[in-house]
Parts: C-alpha cells; sequence; structure tokens
C-alpha cells in the first residue's frame, strides 16, 4: 500500500512538472473567445476536472473537519465552509460541462 501511494505521489509531482511550464505560454497569448464549449474541454472535464474536484471536496470537508474547533475558536467558520468544502462543490457540481 506504501509503494502505491508514493507511485500516485509521484505520478502527480511528475505531471504538475510537465504542466507548469506549458500553462506560462498560455498565459502570455490573447485570450480566445469562445461562445460555446468544445468537445476536448468536455472531455477534459468530464475525465479530469470532475473527478479531482470530488477529490479536493473530499479533502477540503476533512480539512474543514480537523479545523473546525480553530476556526470556531477564531469566529472563521464561515470563511473556512466557503474556501473549504463550498468552492470546490461549486466548481464540482453546478459549473457547466466544459466550462475551465
Amino acid at each position: 500500500m506504501r509503494a502505491f501511494v508514493k507511485r500516485v505521489i509521484g505520478s502527480l509531482v511528475v505531471a504538475a512538472l510537465v504542466i507548469v511550464p506549458l500553462s506560462t505560454t498560455a498565459l502570455a497569448q490573447n485570450p480566445i473567445q469562445v461562445t460555446e464549449p468544445s468537445a476536448e474541454s468536455m472531455a477534459v472535464d468530464v475525465i479530469v476536472l470532475r473527478p479531482l474536484g470530488i477529490i479536493s471536496l473530499a479533502a477540503g470537508t476533512t480539512l474543514f473537519i480537523a479545523s473546525l474547533p480553530f476556526s470556531a475558536l477564531g469566529g472563521n467558520m464561515d470563511q473556512a465552509a466557503e474556501k473549504l468544502v463550498k468552492d470546490p462543490a461549486k466548481f464540482t457540481f453546478t459549473r457547466k460541462l466544459g466550462d475551465l
């Protein structure tokens, strides 16, 4: 099990190291005005982004529950709930398909 976790983390690190340099050139280009999402963006959304959104929602909910005593004492439960639970839920479930 430990080897599997190391392999998954290693794969995520490699993917991040590949994606980050490619994204800087995308930021330098002119924005493209697309009125309707393409089939490719819908496929990426369904295959990659929605599952990542579900994972981030589960992780955020876990972190929110773990930090609940501290945020209750600090008086920022609403902010913690917004950032850790509500934002990932909106990203995962209320966004239009292919709206990257």
